[in-house]
């Protein structure tokens, strides 16, 4: 069984060593934390936002954060999720999808929010097919937006949920 808390600064160690090499990190982060690796000081960047921890009986299991992409709007039409991880020993078991059904739960039920979204990476097959499954559609943007990362263009594909 899976739930998800606030996140604590004494979840940093366990969440940073889930990403073991680069492409991992950068899939991760997209080097918005900084250069792989990252430190606790670096990480602790996303106690600016809203971040959550998931766990199991027995040890955390995934992490994630949530953000208003529209800053400048004081209403919470729409909620983003950001920093989406999974303890590598879990994946495949259910974990992921099952923490982001959780957080939908606080994106529409405790936030009041109309809608989710988050982007990923084309090259992150696993995280994005566990997003489809949990119900969100990709969104077809005018210009993809696209990041130079090891000596690669990424693309991320940008994907919604709303509330039914």
């Amino acid at each position: 069984m899976i739930g998800i808390r606030p996140y604590k600064i004494t979840d940093a160690n366990a969440i940073l060593s889930w990403c073991q090499d680069e492409k991992a990190f950068y899939q991760w982060t997209a080097g918005v934390l900084g250069d792989y690796p990252i430190t606790k000081n670096e990480f602790g960047f996303v106690e600016s936002l809203m971040p959550f921890t998931a766990f199991d009986e027995s040890e955390i299991v995934g992490f994630f954060t949530l953000r208003n992409p529209n800053e400048s709007n004081e209403s919470l039409d729409e909620l983003r999720f950001g920093f989406v991880i999974v303890n590598p020993d879990k994946r495949g078991t259910g974990c992921g999808k099952a923490m982001i059904q959780l957080g939908l739960k606080f994106v529409f039920e405790i936030y009041g929010a109309k809608r989710a979204s988050l982007g990923v990476f084309e090259n992150n097959l696993a995280a994005y097919y566990c997003y489809k499954a949990v119900g969100f559609h990709d969104v077809i943007p005018v210009m993809p937006e696209t990041y130079q990362i090891l000596g690669e263009e990424w693309i991320c594909k940008e994907l919604m949920i709303e509330n039914i």
